[in-house]
């Protein structure tokens, strides 16, 4: 698999990425640091305790981290969860959540599969 196909595979932007990092090689590093973060982990975590303070900000830092990548579906269902925290609507984030989660395991099976190959 190559990092192209990785990227149609998780519904991402290549060409969106090698226009802001320039290379393959800088692509590739960050997208294989993409399953260290840990902000989709806390993410999850914090919803199930109810400390909405503290998935707000995971929320936006997987925002940030998957729109720098250019991984548009995660990206999308990431910014709808954290505007939903934003607002302090915990209901619709909870509602969200399920999409989120999904487009996070298709990102991390495709980044996985492009790693494994």
């Amino acid at each position: 698999m190559t990092i192209q196909e990785c990227y149609a595979a998780l519904e991402g932007d290549y060409q969106e990425v090698l226009d802001r990092l320039y290379s393959d090689a800088l692509i590739q590093k960050f997208v294989g640091k993409f399953l260290t973060d840990q902000s989709y982990q806390l993410l999850e975590n914090s919803l199930n305790a109810q400390n909405y303070e503290e998935a707000f900000r995971a929320a936006h830092t997987l925002k940030g981290v998957t729109q720098n990548l250019s991984f548009t579906k995660l990206y999308k269902s990431s910014c709808d969860i954290t505007e939903a925290l934003r607002i302090k609507n915990y209901d619709l984030a909870t509602q969200i959540f399920p999409k989120v989660e999904a487009d996070y395991m298709q990102t991390a099976a495709a980044i996985r599969a492009y790693q494994d190959s």
